[in-house]
């Protein structure tokens, strides 16, 4: 294991590449990334990245984002059948019906979503900054697509907009349910419930914080308590655990694991840094239209 992550440090110095990790991707893989972030750190990332060659340590979604925001780059998805679930739900027709539906709405597009779909979108978001950018848009009617959890979510924060959803969502966080939210919470009395605003409102109410992926690390590391209820992917416990080891950390749910993230080897991070597998392409014409949303969306954030 030491072996193979020495290879991929001489070669990611070799051909001048920068490694992006999500932080729900294994610790082997982390300990070789350049950065472990959540979507929007990533894409603001990929997007001011000088080096020639992008390894993206994700899913097929965060890899295409890095494509479109630095287009002149070579990106690599060193397993390129990690997709998305949330982003296959939808389509670009299913986008541009909504439209038609609702012709004075703006339409505000999870980054949990393909290339195509973000290319019939007018702006991009993250969990981090779908608040803020809801809040940022002059229409009073917004169609969020395509996650109908995060979608209630920004609608309770942002009351003064009518928010239509699409019937959407990630079938990690949504199994999440409300007496799974009790039944933890009376496991560890003690303990600071941090739920992802992917699970449903019925969850939401009885956490102490909802926020991204990043923004859960930073209550926890921050927080003086010293035990937590994390309400996301297990890989976030274990990024938690091994910066905070005198704190404990317990899963919201068990089973919180998402099969797509952890479909990535070490060893494929170093075949794609050794053999240049597998570039991202895409339709030029969806990637310029992708890259307006996209854009406006780091802008913002």
């Amino acid at each position: 294991m030491i072996d193979l992550q020495e290879e991929i440090f001489n070669l990611k110095e070799e051909k001048k590449a920068l490694i992006l990790a999500h932080y729900y991707q294994t610790m082997d893989i982390q300990a070789v990334a350049d950065h472990v972030c959540d979507s929007f750190e990533m894409a603001r990332r990929a997007y001011e990245a000088k080096e020639s060659l992008l390894i993206i340590c994700g899913v097929r979604f965060m890899a295409e984002s890095a494509k479109i925001l630095n287009p002149e780059k070579t990106v690599l998805l060193p397993s390129p059948d990690a997709g998305c679930p949330m982003a296959d739900v939808i389509t670009p027709g299913d986008v541009t019906g909504l439209r038609e539906l609702y012709p004075d709405a703006a339409v505000v597009c999870y980054v949990n979503s393909s290339a195509a779909v973000k290319a019939v979108c007018d702006i991009c978001c993250t969990s981090s900054s779908a608040e803020k950018i809801v809040r940022s848009i002059p229409e009073k009617r917004i169609i969020f697509v395509p996650d109908r959890n995060l979608g209630e979510y920004i609608a309770s924060k942002v009351p003064d907009k009518e928010i239509i959803y699409f019937d959407g969502c990630c079938p990690v966080h949504d199994v999440v349910t409300e007496n799974d939210a009790l039944s933890v919470k009376r496991a560890h009395p003690g303990a600071k419930l941090l739920i992802h605003p992917e699970c449903k409102m019925e969850a939401l109410k009885h956490a102490d914080y909802i926020g991204s992926t990043a923004g859960m690390i930073k209550e926890a590391l921050e927080s003086p308590a010293t035990e937590f209820i994390i309400g996301t992917e297990i890989g976030v416990i274990e990024y938690l655990q091994a910066l905070a080891p005198e704190k404990r950390f317990y899963p919201l749910k068990t089973g919180f694991l998402c099969v797509d993230m952890k479909k990535t080897m070490l060893s494929d991070v170093y075949n794609s840094l050794e053999t240049g597998n597998y570039e991202i392409t895409l339709d030029k014409d969806d990637m310029n239209a992708a890259r307006k949303s996209l854009e406006r969306m780091v802008g913002l954030g």
